[in-house]
């Protein structure tokens, strides 16, 4: 028997031992760091300082480390697009147009000066200089994702001015590297116009279908993610092709797939934790890994280029972002906010100068080459690129942690009847080809900042007996609650013998204190008179409850816009506080387009509250119920009709809209819809 001994002997080439290393630390940093509230990417950093060639040599930044750190900027960068709230994104445009350049156009400025008079480098070197710290990288969004306040306005504004000042910085690394080619010209430009124009095309407009249709037809888990991590990859290879750098495919790709993957979605969930676990964790250590600490001791050149390069670097980005703030009279933690995200120095300012080392423009008198960048601005690059992120960490933790705080105070100085009104949404499941959908439906309706308050009900027939039907109503709860655990999400398993579904359904709202209740409807069952009669009609007239009847003839994440149709006088119901609240939830966490069709009453309404709350909606007046049909004009197949009715004999009742569920199934059988009867007064 032939023993095999581990090699130990450093670098570690065992992959094995290696991995089980960079595992190690990806798990206690944050635990040890927390105690001292130190951010953990700062501690990953210095982690990957310590373990790489140029500390204990523990492991190389070999081509493993490479491949997994790229990943994880690449992930960084679709977060930051995917998470990003669109409605305030379009809203925010502007200011985000201005931060960009902000955050462009002064590092420029005084980069190039300090390349010119303080460094005495040529004119290329001063520009390329300055490009580095115009650039930045999000290294501090996960941090900011964590503590909730990714969607901030100074957020979106900081997010949206990262992809402007990026790509600006981007194009000068490629015009100076054209330049030292002798390549620009009249050609160069209009090449480089047109494969920027034609990848930015393919990506945000040929991406979404192509994502859309996928989602429809397959919907494994598994299979879903690794689409998604393709198109990224797919993005950030067709960026490199149009002649700028991956990340900017990357984040594209995200802002593609924004309103296909719902904050509230299962897949949301595992593409926010495989990231968060292990990509990001692996591109900060590799990072570390460059930190070369022996440059203090090489003398006092190193030093002074690096100190210089940090100073100027952070106070171009401090004043870029203390502009914002004045301009636009944010806080101070949102100044803190925008600071912090824009201030760490990493990927693009790594390419540049690893590119700019990499170029050589002749030869010294001794033989030595003549680099644009020379070896003592590589080193005080990565001092500089420690340091910035170290400062974005805490600013951004401060200015996130403290954003968080004052939300939470917020919601905590509601008024009594806001914190008395606990959700608890029902959902009867029974047809596990639709249950899915309707647990997703669920939590896009439901508050986020309400924790737990998700029931699943099973009802079993009292007369039956069939010994396999507590068994089969038990896993069909299971699967319910596995599929609500995918997005964190606690959901109460309740089964119920009753000697009818009506019966069972209006006892579990009742003893279980339910606000809201959804139904489900058979994609291949259309909506007939009996239907409402037996079934609806018994549990409308028995429960007062928010009742929401669901047929989901395709994906809730594939939906482009909800068309809202509401009757008039709806919102004198007592009930058009809460089934509006569902409605704005679910764009929310969808990101789909709401288009009310209200009389003009109503809609002044709303937009009272879409100023307040800002969704992405738009209105049209619509008075006649008599002339529905006029609404499927502009409805497409990818849309969905959310139909607010009534009881019988309550002020916004019309005999028309019970006369609309048959044109519904003739009109728009291969749409999906929502019926809502509002909530009446007991």
């Amino acid at each position: 028997m032939t023993v095999v001994l581990l090699d130990i002997s450093l670098p570690l080439e065992n992959p094995v031992l290696k991995f089980l290393i960079i595992l190690l630390i990806i798990l206690f940093t944050p635990l040890v760091l927390n105690k001292i509230k130190i951010p953990n990417l700062l501690g990953l950093i210095l982690a990957g300082a310590v373990i790489g060639p140029n500390g204990l040599n523990l492991m190389e930044r070999d081509s493993g480390i490479i491949l997994s750190g790229t990943a994880g900027l690449l992930y960084i960068m679709f977060l930051a697009g995917l998470e990003i709230d669109l409605a305030d994104f379009k809203k925010n445009t502007k200011k985000s147009l201005v931060f960009g350049m902000f955050t462009f156009s002064i590092p420029m400025i005084m980069g190039i000066f300090t390349g010119l008079y303080i460094f005495q480098f040529s004119v290329l070197t001063s520009v390329l200089l300055a490009s580095m710290f115009a650039s930045h990288t999000l290294i501090a969004y996960p941090l900011v994702s964590k503590l909730g306040v990714a969607r901030n306005r100074a957020v979106n504004i900081t997010v949206g001015g990262t992809m402007i000042t990026d790509i600006l910085a981007l194009l000068v690394l490629a015009v100076i590297v054209g330049m030292t080619k002798g390549e620009v010209n009249t050609a160069f430009w209009l090449k480089l116009t047109a494969s920027v124009l034609t990848f930015g095309a393919i990506v945000m407009f040929v991406f979404p279908i192509i994502a859309r249709w996928f989602f429809k037809k397959y919907d494994d888990n598994v299979t879903q993610y690794i689409f998604v991590l393709a198109l990224v990859f797919l993005g950030a290879i067709l960026a490199e092709i149009a002649g700028i750098e991956a990340i900017i495919g990357a984040f594209l790709s995200g802002l593609a797939l924004n309103r296909l993957i719902p904050r509230t979605s299962p897949l949301m969930n595992r593409v926010e934790f495989v990231g968060n676990a292990i990509f990001i964790p692996f591109f900060l250590i590799g990072i570390g890994m460059l930190i070369d600490f022996r440059v203090f001791f090489q003398g006092w050149e190193a030093i002074w280029i690096a100190a210089v390069m940090t100073i100027v670097a952070t106070l171009a980005k401090f004043l870029a972002a203390w502009l914002t703030q004045k301009t636009y009279r944010f806080s101070v933690d949102e100044r803190r906010l925008i600071f912090g995200l824009s201030n760490a120095q990493a990927a693009a300012t790594l390419a540049a100068v690893i590119i700019g080392y990499n170029i050589i423009l002749g030869e010294s008198e001794t033989g030595e080459p003549v680099r644009l960048l020379n070896e003592n601005v590589l080193n005080g690059t990565i001092l500089m690129i420690l340091v910035t992120c170290t400062v974005a960490s805490f600013v951004a933790q401060k200015g996130a942690r403290n954003l968080a705080l004052s939300q939470v105070g917020m919601s905590t100085g509601a008024t009594a009847g806001e914190r008395g009104n606990s959700e608890k949404i029902l959902i009867p499941v029974s047809n596990t080809e639709t249950l899915d959908e309707l647990i997703h439906l669920g939590l896009s309706i439901k508050s986020i900042k309400k924790s737990g308050g998700l029931y699943a009900l099973t009802i079993i027939d009292n007369n039956s007996l069939n010994p396999e039907a507590e068994k089969k109503a038990r896993e069909v709860l299971h699967r319910a609650a596995v599929t609500a655990s995918a997005t964190d999400n606690h959901l109460q398993e309740l089964l119920r013998y009753d000697f009818n579904v009506v019966n069972g359904i209006t006892g579990a709202v009742r003893e279980n204190g339910i606000t809201d209740l959804i139904i489900g409807l058979h994609v291949k069952q259309g909506i007939s008179d009996s239907f409402l009669g037996e079934l609806t009609e018994g549990i409308l007239a028995r429960s007062n409850t928010t009742t929401l009847i669901y047929k989901p003839a395709q994906p809730l994440a594939t939906i482009k816009k909800h068309f809202v149709i509401i009757p008039p006088k709806a919102e004198k119901e007592i009930g058009f506080p809460f089934w509006i609240n569902k409605i704005w939830n679910l764009s929310e966490n969808s990101g789909a387009e709401l288009v009310f069709h209200a009389t003009t009453e109503t809609i002044k309404l709303i937009k009272n509250i879409q100023v307040s709350h800002a969704v992405e909606c738009s209105f049209r007046e619509f008075n006649d119920w008599s002339r529905f049909e006029d609404i499927s004009k502009g409805v497409g197949k990818d849309d969905n009709l959310i139909i607010v009715l009534s009881r019988r004999n309550k002020i916004s009742y019309q005999q028309k809209m019970v006369e609309t569920s048959s044109y519904l199934n003739n009109q728009f059988k291969n749409n999906s819809f929502i019926l809502i009867y509002p909530m009446q007064e007991v």
